[in-house]
C-alpha cells in the first residue's frame, strides 16, 4: 500500500464525544482513515441464500460472479436493521447513507427512526458511494473524535463532498448487464469495441454518469488518471483513496499515473466491498480524490 501520510488517529474512543456515527455499508474502509463507524449492512442475495454484506467474504462474491450461477444482487438494509444500529449508539446519531439516487438506503434509515424513537438521529445523504462515502465517514468520525457537535460533522461532510470527485472504471460490462444496470446491446457493443467507461457521480443529483470512454484496460487506467488532472489542474496536491478488485496493481497503476502530475499528500488502497463488486466484477478500480489537506486541517 502507498500511504504517503498517516492521518491523526481521530477515531480513538473519547469520553467527551458528543455523538455517534452510523453508516450503511456503501463505503469501503481505508486502513489509514477513521472509517470505523457503526455499520449497517446491505443485503447480498445469491440464489436462495441471503447474507449480510459485512459477513460475506469478497472472494465468495467474486467466485459467484465468475461461476455462471445466479448473479449476486444487493439491496438496502431493512428499517429494523438500521434501527438495531441506532440502538447500539450511546449518544445522538448522525447516520450516513449512500446516495439516495443510487439506493433506497436513506429511505430505510428514515423509516427506522420510528422503530428507535428514543434515539436522536440526524440523517445525511452522502450523495456518493464507495471511496467518496469513505471520505465523508472520515470527516464525521474526525468531528466526533475532536469533540465537535453534529452540526459541525455535517458541515465537514458537506465540505468534503463538494471538493471530492469519485471515479471508477471496469474491465467488462458483463456484470452491469447481468445486474440490470445496462442493456444487453450496450454491453455487447462495449465488449466488441473493447470500450471501458470511466464513470463518475454527478454531485448535483448523486447519480452515475459517464465521464469518458477508453479502448482497452490500460488506456482506461490512464484516462481515469487524466480525468483527475483535468478536474483539479496539473500540480495540485491531492489526497487519493483507491479501491481495487482482485488485483491491487491496477489501483497502484492509477496512483502512479496521477503522481506523475500531482504531489500526493495522502493515499491508501483497499479492496472493493460488496456494494460495488456485484456490479463491476473482479477487475475494476475506483478512486476518491480531493485537493489539499482535509477541510478541518485548513481551518485557522
Amino acid at each position: 500500500m502507498n500511504r504517503t501520510q498517516e492521518p491523526q488517529p481521530v477515531s480513538d474512543p473519547r469520553p467527551d464525544a458528543r455523538f455517534d456515527v452510523v453508516s450503511d455499508h456503501g463505503f469501503d474502509a481505508f486502513p489509514t482513515l477513521a472509517n470505523d463507524p457503526i455499520v449497517t449492512p446491505f443485503v447480498v442475495q445469491i440464489g436462495e441464500a441471503t447474507h449480510r454484506s459485512t459477513e460475506i467474504p469478497l472472494a465468495d462474491i467474486l467466485g459467484h460472479l465468475e461461476d455462471g450461477g445466479p448473479h449476486p444482487t444487493t439491496s438496502q438494509p431493512a428499517p429494523q436493521v438500521y434501527a438495531d444500529s441506532f440502538l447500539q449508539a450511546e449518544r445522538p446519531v448522525v447516520a450516513i447513507t449512500v446516495s439516495s439516487a443510487l439506493s433506497g438506503s436513506m429511505n430505510a434509515a428514515n423509516q427506522a427512526r420510528a422503530l428507535a424513537p428514543d434515539v436522536d438521529v440526524a440523517l445525511h445523504d452522502s450523495g456518493t458511494v464507495c471511496a467518496g462515502q469513505s471520505f465523508q465517514v472520515h470527516a464525521a468520525m474526525a468531528a466526533r473524535a475532536l469533540g465537535k457537535d453534529r452540526d459541525t460533522a455535517v458541515q465537514w461532510m458537506q465540505a468534503v463532498h463538494e471538493e471530492t470527485e469519485f471515479y471508477f472504471t471496469l474491465a467488462t460490462l458483463t456484470y452491469l448487464q447481468r445486474g440490470g444496470r445496462i442493456g444487453r446491446v450496450q454491453a455487447t457493443l462495449g465488449t466488441v469495441l473493447d470500450l471501458k467507461p470511466i464513470v463518475t457521480v454527478d454531485k448535483k443529483v448523486g447519480a452515475y454518469v459517464t465521464a469518458a470512454r477508453a479502448r482497452g484496460w490500460k488506456r482506461a487506467i490512464k484516462t481515469m488518471a487524466q480525468q483527475v488532472t483535468t478536474r483539479f489542474g496539473e500540480g495540485t496536491p491531492l489526497r487519493v483513496g483507491l479501491v481495487h478488485g482482485v488485483d491491487p496493481d491496477d489501483a497502484k497503476a492509477v496512483l502512479a499515473s496521477i503522481a506523475e502530475r500531482h504531489p500526493i499528500l495522502w493515499s491508501d488502497l483497499t479492496p472493493t466491498g460488496a456494494a460495488l463488486a456485484v456490479h463491476v466484477g473482479p477487475i475494476a478500480v475506483a478512486l476518491a480524490v480531493a485537493p489539499g489537506p482535509w477541510p478541518w486541517e485548513r481551518e485557522g
